[in-house]
């Protein structure tokens, strides 16, 4: 994880904080808690802890109400994003095979060359 995001994912902000930052209220933030929207970490004594992230996926969800999207419309454009990213790391933990070598290759011959293919993307099948 790159230092940048080691540190937005920190969670060092209080829910006071957090409701300046967006201008939510507590009872708003805890329920889309409660929705699986946020995580919130808890700190020794069981308060809630915000990281820059949260905050951002709350001034996301603030945006997808205001633009009119409703509580399950939300939840779905998340699990769509984390499907998304779950397929695109099993993607590359996935081994290449002669034929993605190929292709690679083939498409890297036509974009030195300048070339366009004639054939479509899958081309060569051998």
């Amino acid at each position: 994880m790159k230092e940048k995001e080691l540190r937005r994912s920190l969670a060092v902000l209080p829910i006071g904080t957090v409701m300046k930052l967006t201008d939510l209220s507590a009872r708003q933030i805890r329920y889309y808690e409660e929705q699986g929207l946020i995580q919130p970490e808890r700190n020794a004594g069981n308060r809630r802890m915000f990281s820059l992230n949260d905050v951002d996926r709350l001034l996301e969800i603030k945006d997808y109400l205001t633009d009119g999207i409703n509580m399950a419309g939300i939840k779905q454009i998340y699990a769509m994003q984390k499907q998304r990213a779950a397929q695109k790391e099993a993607d590359l933990a996935r081994p290449l095979t002669d034929q993605d070598v190929r292709r690679i290759l083939h498409d890297e011959f036509l974009n030195i060359g300048g070339l366009k293919s004639q054939r479509g993307p899958n081309y060569p099948q051998h």
